[in-house]
């Protein structure tokens, strides 16, 4: 009797509108992989193996497989939002056991780990805060307290003196001067040729300011320097000297202004608690041609302290917070994982899957190398079920459904008229 290979037939047809039902129902998923249905023919054997002439005995399910082809990337307002444009799986800590997922909605939880709506934690490849690796895996922290000011070390200026300035009238006096002397005492403008400053930074991150005053003396292409730093005298005269051609000469370079045991003030003239400090200020781009003084740069490496002020992840999957003081530090390298056999991967749900000896173990590289995609922020990959499609293939599952109920149908008739028989 053909009930048992029609009841097969019913129960393929089955499974197959549930795998396509729920394709359909994840179709807005963020990370979903679609599924299809293996299926295979049944024949009844025996000892002496199966016949030539033998019938089959229906179908049964060989497997499930899902589809691990790239979905549509969706861009977003959130810059946690990851999608993996290419091959590749974040990777995430739950609970001290690594699974892995397409979907990246991440959000910040309450202790600053990078997480997922299920509270794992995203893992990244550790970095030194300039983004080069430092080898094991971790998970992204995001930490919001105040980053650790840094006291200047090095000040490079790039400025052009003009040469058809004269000596000054009022010359420079030894004895330097002191704003928080009383009476104070300043530099007169009759005294310099030009004079430009700039912010620097003490181990506590307050701010001073450093004035260079150039003083062109009665050599010709010479120039004095003086610095002061909050109008107290540092350092000078140290003398620039330029060739004809208003360069300074390569025997010459560099050209270096040391201050050496600057005790930092607060605004009243007493040291403010800040260590002292040692630092050099960089002449060497300076430059006498005959034009007005102007600056073109002027730069130090110091800074205050700051406050978090955005994240930004590169395609290189790095994870750089920013401060309010302009520093940015980098808080990690997002980890992909590939596997030999992504088929062989054990769904978890919520867009999850685990490692399987079919899968075999998964390769961790950083985005965009050892053939794994790259990391585009502020974006989610779309579910990869193509509605059409899973329309299509569920009509042809329902007509199959309906065909081998008609065989039951029919082989209920045939059995009835053999009863009947007289």
């Amino acid at each position: 009797m053909s009930f048992d290979t029609a009841v097969s037939g019913i129960k393929a047809a089955s499974t197959n509108l549930g795998i396509i039902g729920n394709n359909i129902a994840n179709a807005g998923t963020t990370g979903f992989k679609s599924s299809r249905g293996d299926f295979t023919d049944v024949f009844a054997t025996s000892l002496l193996g199966v016949s030539q002439n033998a019938i089959g005995k229906g179908v049964a399910v060989n497997g499930v497989n899902q589809s691990f082809s790239q979905g549509n990337i969706t861009f977003t307002d959130n810059v946690l939002d990851m999608a993996v444009n290419g091959s590749g799986f974040f990777v995430l800590n739950d609970g001290g056991t690594q699974v892995y997922s397409r979907a990246g909605n991440f959000q910040v939880d309450r202790s600053g780990f990078v997480v997922n709506a299920a509270g794992q934690q995203l893992m990244t490849f550790n970095t030194t805060e300039a983004g080069n690796p430092t080898g094991g895996m971790s998970p992204l922290h995001i930490d919001t307290s105040l980053i650790q000011p840094e006291g200047t070390t090095e000040v490079t200026m790039s400025a052009n003196l003009d040469s058809r300035a004269t000596p000054p009238t009022v010359p420079w006096p030894g004895a330097g001067f002191d704003a928080f002397a009383s009476p104070p005492t300043a530099p007169d403008p009759d005294m310099f040729n030009s004079s430009t400053s700039v912010t620097i930074y003490d181990s506590l991150g307050n701010a001073h300011t450093q004035s260079l005053y150039f003083v062109k003396t009665a050599t010709s292409n010479e120039w004095n320097v003086y610095t002061l730093i909050d109008g107290v005298s540092q350092t000078g005269p140290d003398t620039v000297t330029f060739d004809s051609s208003g360069k300074i000469p390569t025997a010459s370079l560099p050209v270096e202004v040391s201050v050496a045991g600057w005790t930092p003030q607060d605004t009243a003239g007493a040291a403010n608690g800040a260590a002292a400090q040692n630092f050099t200020l960089d002449l060497s781009r300076l430059t006498q041609f005959g034009n007005e003084f102007s600056v073109s740069s002027i730069d130090q490496d110091g800074f205050t302290t700051g406050q978090l002020r955005g994240v930004e992840v590169g395609e290189g999957g790095i994870v750089y917070a920013r401060f309010t003081n302009g520093q940015s530090r980098a808080l990690g390298q997002v980890a992909l994982a590939d596997f030999a056999n992504t088929a062989g991967l054990q769904p978890l749900g919520g867009s999850i899957w685990a490692e399987t000896f079919t899968s075999g173990q998964p390769t961790l590289s950083n985005p965009g190398t050892g053939g794994v995609g790259v990391v585009q922020s502020g974006a989610l990959e779309d579910s990869n079920v193509e509605v059409t499609q899973e329309l299509v293939d569920m009509i042809v599952a329902q007509r199959n459904f309906q065909a081998n109920a008609k065989v039951i149908q029919t082989e209920d008739t045939v059995t009835q008229a053999i009863i009947n028989l007289r």
